[in-house]
């Protein structure tokens, strides 16, 4: 999997098409991430003690990578990424502009 924890992505499918957001978490066995403002559900709490109220919490779900565009940091454009090895380096290289990434 390409994407890794503090990506910024855009998503190019679903129903959060054109969103962009930073990669919080990754499922690496799901190939799956969650991502930041996308992909929102709500989940109803009952109180805990009483007297007190419950409530809607709003978190996000995981997606399908394979629905994430990552953003190249150099040219701000969704790409896709390749490999690029230097002596037992591996880097990840932005297929547009040929800009290595971390």
């Amino acid at each position: 999997m390409y994407i890794k924890k503090n990506d910024t992505v855009k998503i190019i499918s679903g129903k959060d098409k054109g969103k962009t957001g930073k990669v919080t978490h990754v499922l690496v066995g799901e190939n799956k991430i969650v991502v930041e403002g996308v992909n929102i559900h709500k989940k109803h709490s009952k109180p805990k003690k009483q007297g007190q109220k419950g409530q809607i919490i709003q978190m996000p779900k995981p997606i399908s990578a394979s629905t994430a565009m990552v953003v190249c940091s150099s040219c701000n454009k969704p790409a896709r990424l390749g490999r690029k090895t230097v002596g037992t380096k591996k880097f990840r290289v932005c297929k547009k502009c040929g800009a290595e990434m971390e």
